[in-house]
Formats: structure tokens, sequence, C-alpha cells
């Protein structure tokens, strides 16, 4: 009995494990599962991209996979658990990955059906969850809400029979086990309830009930501290865990690598000078920053998962922000993983932001007192593409430059092409960041992941223009009497924009790679998307030029400093 028992256990979870709603998709649709949706193919999502006969004909199957692998057994409810984990967690197929699966609402309504036609346990037990399942349904158009209400009636009603002596202890387990698997399946869904993310029954995605004159876009971030890990709504309960010591962060920080990238939350209110309104899908991948050098192709994965998720959501162009955009070669990879989707680093219109925003700054600090052609200019990561860019714009201005870079060889050779086409100006090459507390005027640009300017590397009274993201300063040089600190790469959009995500750039505010995928979406110009470590000089000059046109203003001071200004 025993041998025949477990041996009916091992034949469901192999016929719970066939991809039947699948292989359907594949037949009539010619889609491939992964375009419908890479992790979740399910009932909706089928509906929503391929069409209601496949979603139902995929959805019977399911109910007929339930029910045989039930029939089959010689132990039903074991045939069920089965089934019902097969389907949940499949047996590899030989030679390729298994295709994404529902969350095995079908499969669990047939293996009901076979549990109620082999008398395993009472029928209200099993019409119960049913019930609870179609009044949730039909109250708050949630499946994963009806099927987690429905799971709960039926342990609830099998923990009364078993009690009452009508069930055993045997079917008591197995359901247990069971419901535990598929609830277990619903967390991301309940979490996106929760975050005001998930799309209900019979409704397009969420982000999709746009105006008919409305675009939507995506942009991929990653949180910069552990602090921002607890924005959505949906995970602010972690924070009291790790607060009590009860989630250290080394547990978390290797549980960040096996997560997706999860829809967080939608950019609204921005509206174009035509009439036009914009919105932008923020996809959180949860990567802290300094775990993208370690493990890169964690982050390769997860950015191509973020812009297909941008993709099945209807974004027409997703952007990647912050470390996202150092990631296979700078998007590159991205975009020829993803093609169905416009992919940018934002690099031409953060280039574009600076050669608007740097004159900008220059006459301001000698409209308030200062002198250029007396002043020392200090460029931080002077090695990358950015800073040196700033060096070659500022130092014709000022009196001496001083290249700081962490390549002693590199800053050298960029000092030696500065004093070739700058003879008048002294230029100083240097690694070392106390150099650069002598300096009136600081321009800032590194990858760092952790800020690399402190209240002693700044003397009272200079003006700092941080284009480092993250930050390159820290938070505390604002207390530094008389500085001046103005973070780069900031763009206002057209319209009043909000947000319950805060992107870290003040209120209204967006960075400039965020505003490059704004604009090319505006205006259809895929073809100018930034990709690999080169930029165009058309392309920054069509994003200064476009970006002007559709109301996008660069901010060249500090965004805290101007909105009090604009209250008093």
């Amino acid at each position: 009995m025993i041998a025949s028992a477990t041996l009916g256990f091992a034949v469901a979870w192999l016929i719970g494990s066939l991809p039947l709603g699948s292989w359907l998709v594949r037949w009539a649709s010619g889609m491939e599962p992964a375009e419908v949706n890479p992790h979740l193919i399910g009932v909706e999502n089928v509906y929503r991209l391929v069409g209601a006969p496949v979603a139902l004909a995929a959805f019977v199957l399911d109910v007929l996979k339930g029910a045989l692998a039930v029939a089959a057994a010689p132990v039903a409810v074991l045939g069920a658990l089965g089934v019902m984990l097969g389907h949940l967690y499949p047996l590899p197929l030989p030679g390729r990955r298994h295709p994404p699966r529902g969350r095995g609402n079908g499969v669990l309504v047939g293996l009901l059906a076979g549990l109620q036609a082999a008398g395993a346990l009472p029928w209200l037990v099993l019409a119960a969850p049913v019930w609870a399942y179609a009044a949730v349904l039909a109250a708050r158009r949630y499946v994963a809400l009806a099927t987690v209400a429905g799971l709960v009636t039926l342990v609830g009603g099998v923990a009364i029979a078993w009690v009452s002596g009508a069930t055993t202890t045997l079917t008591a387990l197995a359901v247990a086990v069971l419901a535990a698997a598929a609830g277990w399946r619903q967390k991301a869904a309940i979490a996106r309830v929760r975050d005001g993310t998930e799309a209900r029954l019979g409704d397009p995605p969420a982000v999709r009930g746009l105006e008919p004159d409305a675009l939507l876009c995506a942009f991929l971030l990653h949180p910069m501290t552990i602090d921002d890990l607890w924005q959505p709504p949906s995970q602010r309960w972690l924070r009291h865990l790790a607060a009590r010591g009860l989630l250290p962060e080394a547990w978390l920080r290797r549980l960040l690598l096996r997560m997706r990238p999860q829809s967080q939350g939608v950019i609204e209110g921005i509206r174009l000078p035509d009439g036009r309104r914009l919105r932008v899908l923020l996809i959180g991948g949860p990567l802290l920053p300094d775990q993208f050098g370690s493990h890169p192709e964690v982050a390769l994965r997860m950015a191509i998962q973020g812009a297909r998720l941008a993709h099945q959501l209807g974004a027409e162009a997703v952007g990647l922000g912050a470390f996202w955009s150092t990631v296979g070669d700078k998007g590159a990879e991205v975009q020829r993983a993803v093609p169905e989707i416009a992919v940018t680093n934002g690099g031409a219109y953060t280039a574009a932001s600076v050669r608007a925003a740097v004159p900008g700054l220059l006459a301001r600090f000698e409209a308030e007192g200062g002198s250029l052609a007396r002043s020392t200019a200090a460029v931080v990561g002077a090695n990358g593409v950015v800073a040196f860019g700033v060096a070659r714009m500022i130092a014709g201005e000022v009196g001496e430059v001083v290249l700081v870079g962490r390549d002693a060889e590199r800053v050298r050779r960029s000092a030696e092409t500065l004093r070739r086409k700058f003879p008048d100006t002294e230029v100083l090459a240097t690694t070392d960041l106390a150099a650069v507390a002598g300096a009136d005027l600081v321009f800032t640009a590194t990858s760092d992941p952790r800020p690399v300017l402190f209240p002693e590397h700044i003397r009272p009274g200079a003006w700092v223009f941080d284009l480092g993201r993250p930050a390159d300063v820290h938070e505390s040089v604002r207390e530094v009497p008389g500085v001046q600190l103005v973070p780069g790469g900031v763009v206002r959009p057209p319209g009043a924009m909000r947000s319950e995500i805060d992107i870290r750039f003040g209120e209204g505010h967006v960075p400039a790679c965020l505003a490059e995928t704004m604009i090319m979406t505006a205006a259809r110009a895929y073809d100018r998307r930034s990709l690999g470590a080169s930029t165009r000089t058309a392309d920054i000059e069509f994003y200064l030029r476009e970006g002007g046109r559709l109301g996008f203003q660069i901010v060249t001071r500090d965004a805290r400093v101007s909105e009090v200004e604009a209250a008093l």
C-alpha cells in the first residue's frame, strides 16, 4: 500500500509538471510563454495578451490535469497534493528550462472536483472554498485575494472535519501542505495588491488604464540604502524585523540576489505642452549599489527581467536608472535580450544636462561675487568620461584645475591633454582627495556606491556640483558654512509630478536619465536611445532641443533651496 501510494504521488507530481497551458499558448498563438510573462503565465495574463478562447482552454486543461491526477492516484489526497506541487514546482524538462506557470487555480479546481468524486472529503468542505473564492472575486476582482480566501476556507473546513472525525489525519495534513504551497505562490500578487499595482480581473494591468492620448514608459530603479527597501507599503513590515535583528543584513543581502523586479508605483501628473499625459511605471530591482559590482550576472538577469516586465505592462520604453545604467555593456545586452521595448541608459540627456547646467553655474558663481579667473576648480572622478568632459568645459574659464582620479597614469594623461589645449590654465593631477579642500568650485562625477566627499574636503563658501549617482557628496557637507550644493543631472518635468515612491531627487524632480526616457517616449524617437559607452553628439543636441520644446527644465541649483525661495 505504501509503495503504491508513493508511486501514485510521484505520477501525480509528473502529471502536474506537464506545462499544458504553455504548450497551448505556443500552439494557438505562436507566442513563446515567456513573451506572455517571464515569471507567471496565468489565465489573467493569457486573457489580456493572447485572448479569451486560449485563456479559457488553458484553464480547462489545468482543471482536467488536476482531476486526472487525483483519479489516477491510489490515495486520492496524495494525488491532489502531488499534482499541485508538480504544477507549482515542476520536474525539469530535458534540455530546456521550464516555461512560466500560473498560480494553479485551474489545477486546484480540478483536484477539488477529483477529491469530491473520490469521497475523500465531505461535500460541504469542498464547496465552501468555491463559494468563498467566488464571493471575494466578485467583491474585489483580485484573483490572488480570492484564491487566498478559498484556501483559508478549505483549511478551516478540513480542520473542522478532522476534529469531528469526518476525515483522516493524512488527509488533513496533505490539504494543509497543499494550501500552504498554493498560498505561497500568491505572495507577490498580494504584495502588488497592497502597493496598488495589481490588475483586477477583467481589466488591463493597472498602469494601462490610460487615456487615449496618454503615454507610458518605465524606469528601472534600485534601493540606494537598506532603508529604501521599505518604501513600498507591502514591504514596510520587514523594517520591524530588521530593526529587531530578526532579519540580519547578511541574510537580507542574500535574499535580494534571489528576488525579481516588481512594479512598485507610478509617476503621474506629467502633462506635455500639447496636452498629452505621460506616466512612468517604476520597477524596483532589489539590488544594493555595492552588489552590482560583486554580482554582475545577477544584475544583468534582473535588468532583463525588469525590461520584460515593463514591456508586458504596456510601456513603450524603459530607462535604466543609477547603477542599472552600467549593467550589460551599459544597457546594450539588455536591449538585445528584450528587443520588443526601447532600452536607454540615459547617457545622452545626462550629458546634455551637464552641458546646459555648467555655463549657468559658472555665470551664477560670478554674479554672486566669485572670480573665475582667480578660482581653483577641482574635478573629482576625472578618469571618467562625464567628469573629464566637465573639466574640458571649465578649463578655459578658471585659473587652476585640479583633476582627481583613482588611476594616477590616466589622470596624468588627462592633465596633459588639458595643458596642451589650455596653456594659460594651471592643471594639476592627483589621486589625493585632500587636494579638493582648496577649491572654490568642485565638480564630482564618480560611480562610487558611497559618498566620497565629506566636510573636510570642502572649504567654506565653495560651490559643489554633484553629478554622482548615487551622490558623491555626503549630506553633512550642507553644514559647511556658505556651501552651495547643486545636484547635477536633475530635471523638472512639465506638469505637477507626483509619486508615492521617493526617488531621492526632490519633489517634482527626476534624474536626467529618467527624463531622457520620458522625452524619447513623448517624441517616439526610439532611435535616440543611449546604449553602450559612447554618446553621440547629435543625440545630446536632440535631447537639449526636444526637452526644451516639451517643457523639461534642467535644474541648475539646489532644489531644496529653490523650493524655500519659492515659498518666500
